[in-house]
């Protein structure tokens, strides 16, 4: 696999979609939770793709109940909650894991792309952590709730950001891949 656009998902009807439906977009990649500490990302998540999508920005948000099972709702319940609590607007799909055995291929194919999270350590970075304890990581696993990652035009992952870096400090590599063609 080269890109994203190789990969299919299931819908929260669990339609088969095809990435490559995706082609020619930005795409902000996240894992998510409704139950977490970091969930008010949501409402900054749908500030940014208010502000882009026109231009060619694509959330696509991938429920994960593996982090304390912070994500228990079911599929159009969880979706709901978010368009209800956030006003999301942007796709949600099947909740899927993101680590270990059962991780979804996508996520075992960003991992590999970008290992690591980008940006300056934080004290949230430090309480993810501590929350986290127990729970067995590996390498490139995962750490927490809304790890980030950005897609360019062409399909390939450009950077990988931690759970508690906040969306809207994406928004100048957002612009940058936006102004950029496929």
């Amino acid at each position: 696999m080269s890109s994203v656009y190789d990969f299919t998902v299931n819908t929260l009807d669990y339609q088969a979609r095809a990435l490559s439906d995706y082609r020619g977009k930005v795409l902000l990649i996240v894992n998510t939770a409704t139950r977490c500490g970091l969930t008010p990302q949501y409402g900054q998540l749908q500030d940014l793709y208010a502000k882009y999508r026109e231009q060619g920005l694509e959330i696509l948000d991938f429920p994960c109940n593996q982090f304390r099972e912070q994500a228990p709702e079911e599929g159009k319940e969880y979706a709901q909650l978010c368009q209800m609590k956030f006003g999301t607007e942007f796709t949600i799909f099947e909740k899927i894991e993101v680590n270990g055995d059962n991780a979804h291929p996508l996520y075992v194919f960003l991992k590999q792309q970008k290992p690591e999270d980008e940006g300056n350590a934080k004290f949230q970075d430090l309480l993810i952590r501590l929350a986290s304890l127990g729970e067995k990581r590996e390498g490139s696993d995962i750490k927490w709730n809304f790890t980030k990652f950005l897609i360019n035009r062409k399909g390939e992952v450009v950077a990988r950001y931690a759970p508690s870096t906040e969306p809207q400090e994406l928004a100048a590599d957002i612009e940058r891949l936006l102004a950029e063609t496929a």
